[in-house]
């Protein structure tokens, strides 16, 4: 029984695969075939595709050649068309030059008429003056022979006779010849267009230039020569003015170095969250610098006299120690009083070493404010002490007022360091100031004159305008580089400050950043934000710069109040 149940069950598993094996041989040749169909499908698609890309291109290739072939027709219809107007503008050009040469031809021969009935003239006029000449010889020997003696008498008389009848055929020849001469005349009259008497004029002009000309000749000459020796003296009084003076050289700088005594005072400078340095910043106008250089702070600022203030108020702060908003304001402060104050002495003590007196004491003011001003790249108040110390020599040299001179040398640049903002050139703004002080006529001028803004009627004026060229052209004495460094950056600052509400402004960062100050009483917060937008633009618009400028605008509210 299990025998046959084993059987049985290999049978079932024999017919099982036997099945299986069928089923996979039938769906391998179904697969082959429905591959065979697919190869065909696809052999049979792709020469119809084959078919309708090869006819697609041919019209393809038709049309193109069809509008290849209209396109080059049109060209050379074009081109013919262009052609046939150049060839008209060629032939306007040509029959233009023939015209011209024809003319310059008839010029040409007119000319040559005109030479040759003035050689006619002049042998017309040789010849009567000839015949002139003879008759004049013998009217002589007529005289002669009428001084004779009465025993010739009867001779005489006959030679009378005959020269009688000489002087009757002179009169024809003379007649003769003063027909051919108006006949000559009129020929050459008819010949070059010109009467006698407007060729005479002529003549004479041309008398009168060739006069003109010797005379112009003559006076350049002498103009030359006048030049040479001025000249000459001129440069032996320079050479004499610069050898007398010796000045040192000195370069100005954008930056200043405040030495700490240990690195633990720079996160007292910077304070809690930066607003030490921050309140710093915008009390001075200065950018504070704080890197990883050991015991040194750097700030950095274009305007000497506002860096001075910061370098000496950040070395009182860490000198006292206690730094805060409200100290940092107060140092600031006594700090820029102090300075001012010994502005007025350094402007007192440059007036003392000149020896100038009755200087205004205003004036004295802004003279010692030279001392932290530069022109491109030279102390200013070294330029204008030594501009009036050569100025001074120059005037002993040709025998002028050295005081004189001097003030003026001392004054030129004034215009400067004017704090109001002016349209006007420097020079006009020094001379305004010095007319407004009472300062000597002849000093005004040579003050708006030493850059030919006005015209020069003081004899000291081209005195000080050569001083300053002295003064500004010895080797490494300025640097036009940072003079315009330092313009574009006042420049930066007077667009940010130009709009309402703006209390102060600074440049920070080489150019690179600018922080506005405005006044919290007037602009909101939203205010602020336009406002940083319309300063943009408004820096856009009206200069040019490398790189981007960033513009910060910083609104603050503060609150006092004393306990007493």
């Amino acid at each position: 029984m299990d025998g046959l149940l084993l059987l049985t069950v290999l049978l079932l598993v024999i017919a099982f695969g036997s099945g299986v094996a069928m089923q996979r041989w039938l769906l391998k040749r179904s697969n082959e075939t429905r591959i065979k169909e697919a190869d065909e499908e696809a052999r049979r698609l792709l020469s119809g595709a084959k078919a309708s890309a090869h006819q697609y291109r041919e019209e393809y290739v038709k049309d193109a050649t069809a509008t290849l072939a209209e396109e080059r027709s049109t060209f050379e219809q074009e081109r013919d068309q262009v052609r046939r107007q150049l060839r008209r503008y060629r032939q306007k050009i040509e029959r233009r030059e023939r015209k011209a040469n024809s003319r310059t031809l008839r010029l040409n021969e007119r000319d040559a008429l005109l030479h040759k009935g003035a050689a006619a003239l002049r042998a017309l006029q040789r010849e009567s003056e000839k015949a002139n000449r003879e008759a004049e010889l013998l009217r002589a020997n007529a005289d002669a022979l009428l001084s004779e003696s009465t025993a010739k008498r009867k001779q005489l008389a006959d030679r009378e006779a005959d020269l009688s009848g000489q002087e009757r055929a002179l009169a024809d020849r003379q007649n003769k010849l003063s027909a051919i001469i108006e006949q000559q005349t009129r020929r050459l009259e008819e010949i070059s267009g010109l009467s006698a008497d407007h060729a005479r004029e002529e003549l004479k002009e041309q008398m009168v230039d060739s006069a003109k000309q010797q005379a112009l000749v003559r006076i350049q000459q002498l103009q030359e020569e006048a030049e040479r020796t001025a000249r000459q003296r001129a440069r032996k009084v320079v050479i004499t003015a610069i050898q007398r003076s010796a000045a040192s050289l000195s370069v100005e700088n954008t930056a200043s170095v405040v030495y700490l005594d240990s690195d633990d005072q720079k996160g007292r400078i910077i304070g809690r969250e930066g607003r030490n340095i921050r309140a710093f910043e915008s009390a001075t106008g200065t950018e504070v610098v704080v890197d990883d250089t050991p015991g040194a702070v750097v700030l950095s600022c274009f305007d000497p006299l506002r860096r001075e203030i910061a370098r000496r108020a950040l070395q009182a702060l860490v000198k006292d120690g206690r730094i805060h908003p409200a100290s940092i304001e107060k140092t600031v402060k006594a700090t820029a009083r102090t300075l001012e104050e010994e502005l007025n002495e350094i402007g007192e003590r440059a007036v003392i070493d000149l020896g100038i007196h009755g200087l205004h004491p205003a004036l004295t003011r802004l003279v010692g404010r030279m001392r932290y001003r530069t022109s491109y790249g030279q102390n200013l108040l070294a330029h204008s002490v030594e501009t009036a110390r050569i100025a001074s020599l120059i005037a002993v040299e040709i025998r002028l007022d050295p005081t004189l001179a001097r003030r003026a040398g001392l004054l030129h640049d004034i215009g400067k360091v004017v704090t109001e903002s002016s349209d006007q050139p420097h020079a006009l703004v020094g001379m305004k100031l010095c007319k407004r002080y009472k300062e000597d006529p002849a000093v005004c001028n040579a003050v708006g004159a030493h850059h030919d803004e006005i015209e020069m009627t003081a004899l000291i004026s081209p005195i000080v305008q050569a001083a300053d060229a002295i003064s500004g052209a010895r080797p490494g004495a300025r640097r036009a580089t940072v003079e315009e460094y330092i313009s574009r950056l006042k420049q930066l600052e007077d667009l940010a400050k130009s709009f309402e509400g703006v209390d102060r402004v600074f440049a920070f960062q080489a150019g690179r950043e600018v922080r506005v100050l405005v006044d919290h009483n007037r602009i909101t917060d939203e205010q602020a934000n336009t406002l940083s937008k319309d300063i943009s633009s408004l820096i856009e618009n009206e200069m040019r710069y490398p790189g981007q400028i960033k513009v910060t605008v910083i609104r603050e509210v503060r609150v006092s109040a004393y306990a007493r």
